[in-house]
C-alpha cells in the first residue's frame, strides 16, 4: 500500500512543498511516479522514514542532521522498542490493522507484561491524538484498548486484598491510562473494578457504597475549563465520601491547586498511586 504527498503532508506536519525541496536537496524521500500522471507515491518504509525525521526535527535537529540520521539508522537497527514503535505508526498511517496487530503480538511477545503496558503502548496512546487523523486515530487507540483491556481481563483475580474502583469521570471516554493502571494493580495483588468511561457520580457512589474499595482512581484526559473540572470532581469526591479520591492523566495535571482543594490527590503513575495508598495507611515509602 502506498500514500500521496497530501496525505503524507497532512499525516506529518510537513508541508507538500517542503517535502518537495527535501527531495530536491537531500535526495530523501524518495517516492516512486505512476507511468500515467507522474504523482509521487511514497511507501510505507518512506512514510517510516519521513516520521522519523519529523520528529528528530521536532527534538531539535536541523533537517540536514535528522535526514543524515535518519539515512544512516534504518528502522531495522533501532532497538527493539523504537524499531516496533516505527513500524506500529507506519502501519496506522497506512490503515493497515493486521500489520498493527502484528506489531503488538511481536511487542507483547519481547516485552514483561509491565513494559509492554506502561513503556511501549501507553506512550503510543499518549501519542495518537497529536500524530493522527480522526480515523486513524480511532483505529489506533481502539486496538491499543483492546490490548489493555485483554492484559486486564487476563491478569490473575485474588480473593484478598486492597480493592480499588477505576473510573473515568462524565464525558471522558479516554480510558487507556486506567486501564494499565488496573492492570500494574491487578498483578499487584490488587482487587480491581473497572466501570471505565464516562461514570456518572451516581455509578460511582453505587459502587462504593456496594464494595467499601480502599481508593478510587480517577482519570481526566481531556482538558477542561477549571469550573468545569471543580463541578465534576467535586461531585464525585462527595458521592465517593469517605473514600479517598487519587486522580491521573494529562486532563488534571494543570489544575492541582482546585484538585487539593476538593480533597483529592493527584498521581503521575502507577508507582505514585501505590506511595499515596501506603502513605493513607501510615506505611512509611520512598516516593
Amino acid at each position: 500500500m502506498s500514500l500521496r504527498i497530501r496525505t503524507i503532508a497532512r499525516l506529518t506536519g510537513i508541508r507538500e512543498a517542503t517535502l518537495r525541496a527535501w527531495e530536491r536537496r537531500y535526495g530523501f524521500p524518495r517516492p516512486t511516479r505512476s507511468e500515467h500522471n507522474n504523482y509521487r507515491s511514497y511507501s510505507r518504509e518512506e512514510v517510516e522514514s519521513i516520521r522519523r525525521v519529523a520528529k528528530l526535527i521536532d527534538e531539535g535537529l536541523l533537517v540536514s542532521e535528522a535526514i543524515a540520521q535518519v539515512k544512516a539508522t534504518p528502522v531495522q537497527a533501532l532497538p527493539t522498542g523504537e524499531r516496533l514503535s516505527e513500524r506500529f505508526w507506519s502501519a496506522v498511517m497506512v490503515m493497515d490493522a493486521a500489520a498493527v496487530q502484528r506489531v503488538l503480538d511481536e511487542a507483547q511477545a519481547s516485552m514483561e507484561v509491565e513494559v509492554y503496558c506502561s513503556g511501549f503502548l501507553l506512550p503510543l496512546l499518549r501519542e495518537i491524538g497529536l500524530r493522527l487523523d480522526i480515523a486513524r486515530e480511532h483505529m489506533a487507540s481502539a486496538l491499543i484498548r483492546q490490548r489493555l483491556r485483554a492484559l486486564l481481563d487476563t491478569a490473575e483475580p485474588r480473593a484478598h486484598g486492597p480493592r480499588v474502583v477505576l473510573a473515568c469521570p462524565a464525558k471522558e471516554h479516554h480510558e487507556g491510562g486506567l486501564l494499565a493502571l488496573g492492570v500494574h494493580l491487578k498483578r499487584r495483588g490488587w482487587r480491581v473494578t473497572m466501570l471505565g468511561a464516562d461514570t456518572p457520580a451516581e455509578a460511582l457512589r453505587s459502587a462504593c457504597v456496594q464494595l467499601s474499595p480502599e481508593l478510587v482512581a480517577l482519570s481526566f484526559v481531556r482538558r477542561r475549563e477549571p469550573q468545569e473540572l471543580a463541578a465534576v470532581l467535586s461531585a464525585v469526591v462527595q458521592a465517593c465520601a469517605p473514600v479517598r479520591v487519587v486522580v491521573g492523566g494529562a486532563g488534571a495535571r494543570e489544575h492541582l491547586k482546585t484538585l487539593f482543594s476538593l480533597g483529592a490527590q493527584y498521581a503521575e503513575s502507577a508507582d505514585e498511586f501505590l506511595a499515596l495508598w501506603q502513605q493513607g495507611r501510615g506505611v512509611p515509602t520512598r516516593t
